[in-house]
């Protein structure tokens, strides 16, 4: 415990570093802040802000540390709720769709799942440098196949029709629909709802936050189905819901760095 408390305290020391040294992301993160949560104070703000690049450093060093991780070190440092909804959709026999977002720690979510005895997929976006893209899924290889963004829909059904678990994290600025998130409009996939529609395969939320150090609380919350003749939108316009749900439980743990808002303040929406 001793090196993980270590680890996350340089984590954090780098993640204040990036917060000085990079303007860029320091104001995109304060104004999406700022955003989401219009009554806090300026002070209140800024403090969830720093909290999130030191949450931010912290991650990395404990990704970075992954393959350090022992199977049975899991039930000591994760508390688990709602298992009761993974089970129920496992016992569907229609694959899960497991939605998650760039909240806590999601690539020890997807480790931990991997121990439930359930075969876990992710589908994600290859870096710019090939070289990245393979150091990073090799990391990840000891827990999840990666799925490549650009064309995942016939391995994702492949893997639902087997009964499988695949990760999507559609939480990014996307251009496909303008769908409310924390009381404004923002760009959103729609690629979870077409699928779910299609396979009938249940929408589960499910987050990995950190309560301390080398610990976390693992959450599912209700599956989500669609109701009968509900389109795409609609459907998305719930699953954003649930993420923002799960983003208040933490919200210093939110990647709030991202342009979530970027085409919507394009068209003028914001």
């Amino acid at each position: 415990m001793q090196d993980i408390a270590k680890s996350e305290k340089r984590g954090a020391a780098l993640g204040m570093l990036l917060c000085r040294l990079d303007k860029k992301h320091r104001t995109r993160t304060t104004d999406n802040v700022s955003l989401a949560f219009p009554q806090l104070s300026n002070s209140a703000q800024v403090e969830m802000a720093r909290g999130m690049f030191q949450h931010f450093g912290r991650m990395v060093a404990d990704f970075l540390r992954s393959p350090l991780r022992k199977v049975e070190d899991f039930p000591m440092d994760t508390t688990l709720e709602g298992r009761e909804h993974l089970q129920n959709v496992l016992d569907q026999g229609q694959g899960v769709l497991l939605i998650s977002a760039h909240l806590g720690n999601f690539e020890r979510m997807c480790h931990y799942i991997s121990t439930q005895g359930v075969k876990v997929s992710g589908i994600a976006r290859d870096a710019n440098e090939s070289a990245i893209t393979d150091k990073v899924n090799a990391l990840r290889g000891k827990y999840m196949e990666i799925l490549s963004r650009g064309n995942a829909a016939r391995e994702t059904i492949k893997r639902l029709k087997a009964n499988e678990l695949v990760v999507i994290l559609p939480d990014q600025n996307a251009d496909e629909a303008y769908l409310p998130f924390f009381g404004k409009l923002a760009g959103t996939v729609l690629g979870p709802a077409v699928l779910h529609l299609r396979t009938k395969a249940p929408i589960l939320p499910c987050c990995h936050l950190r309560t301390g150090p080398g610990q976390y609380r693992h959450v599912y919350l209700e599956p989500i189905r669609a109701f009968e003749g509900e389109k795409p939108e609609e459907l998305m316009t719930r699953v954003n819901a649930a993420i923002e749900q799960m983003i208040r439980l933490a919200p210093e743990q939110y990647l709030w760095m991202h342009d979530r808002w970027k085409y919507a303040r394009r068209r003028g929406l914001l």
